[in-house]
């Protein structure tokens, strides 16, 4: 499959911080990648990097088969971008300020594309509202349809889905499905591991480095291990119990734990007697795979890097 970006020994560095430090991979065309990871872990200024709108202090560059450094006036005409922060103009309404960014992209003839747009984002009723009106999720709709506007080969997506409604999540999704379906090629970032599972390839990013990189899958088999999931009274203390007396890893998600096993069996076996000495009733158990939040928490702690 054509590579349409790819990243070699890649170094930004903000006085004393090293906000990406020597990270390589290649994105394949067509395919959706979500860059993985916690505030702070240098995802954003990655993607800053990538549309062209922030240096970089080493490394080589290439998208669309064109270096950065030398082309970026034409690999921008080709990429679209939607920032974190909601940038469009809240004066303009839906119309006004997609007609705005097509001139800027110097699309002359857009109206049959924001119609399409309009439709896509389901957001033709409301063409005549100021942006300023808008909610949170149709803002990012109308950034959406904004970057779209040129038709990019390639579209940026800086955590879109941070701070908006689940229904309004589960409609962009759909969106996406259907770019991908159109061939564009989609790069994302996100805080949002559950989020991940749905690209076709991950990098999880930690403190500028890359710790894993693969599809969703063979990231959770890479581990060779499985979580044992368990439910029961006290679990703060139970969870507490578990870290003295095992060397097993122990996350707690709300009323469970998951304790990440290499032996199902034996573990739970030596859990649950531990449990029961110290009078603490489990209310039920399984045996389940890694989620990618299970395996970030387990190479973070491990600190394995990906060179």
């Amino acid at each position: 499959m054509k590579q349409i970006i790819k990243i070699l020994d890649l170094h930004k560095n903000f006085e004393n911080i090293n906000a990406v430090n020597g990270i390589s991979f290649n994105v394949d065309a067509g395919q959706m990648f979500g860059l993985v990871g916690p505030d702070g872990a240098g995802k954003s200024t990655i993607i800053r990097i990538l549309t062209g709108l922030l240096s970089y202090d080493s490394g080589s560059l290439t998208i669309l088969n064109f270096d950065l450094k030398t082309n970026k006036k034409m690999i921008q005409d080709n990429i679209g971008y939607l920032s974190q922060k909601f940038s469009l103009y809240g004066d303009l309404t839906i119309d006004e300020n997609i007609e705005f960014f097509a001139k800027i992209h110097g699309v002359s003839t857009f109206e049959d594309r924001r119609n399409e747009l309009l439709q896509f984002t389901r957001l033709t009723e409301f063409r005549d509202r100021l942006a300023d009106n808008l909610s949170g999720g149709m803002k990012q709709k109308l950034a959406l349809a904004c970057s779209l506007i040129h038709k990019p080969k390639i579209l940026y997506l800086d955590e879109p889905t941070t701070g908006v409604d689940p229904v309004f999540r589960r409609d962009f999704w759909k969106i996406l499905a259907n770019l991908l379906k159109d061939g564009v090629t989609i790069f994302m970032t996100t805080p949002y591991l559950d989020e991940a599972e749905r690209c076709n390839k991950v990098a999880l990013i930690n403190k500028g480095k890359i710790i894993s990189i693969d599809s969703p899958e063979k990231i959770k088999e890479s581990t060779n291990k499985t979580v044992l999931e368990i439910v029961c009274n006290n679990i703060k203390s139970a969870a507490s119990i578990i870290k003295v007396k095992t060397n097993l890893e122990v996350q707690l998600f709300g009323d469970r734990m998951d304790i990440i096993s290499d032996n199902y069996k034996k573990d739970y076996t030596n859990i649950e007697k531990i449990l029961m000495d110290n009078s603490i009733e489990i209310i039920s158990h399984r045996n389940k795979s890694l989620s990618l939040e299970n395996v970030f928490i387990l190479k973070v702690k491990n600190e394995t890097v990906v060179a």
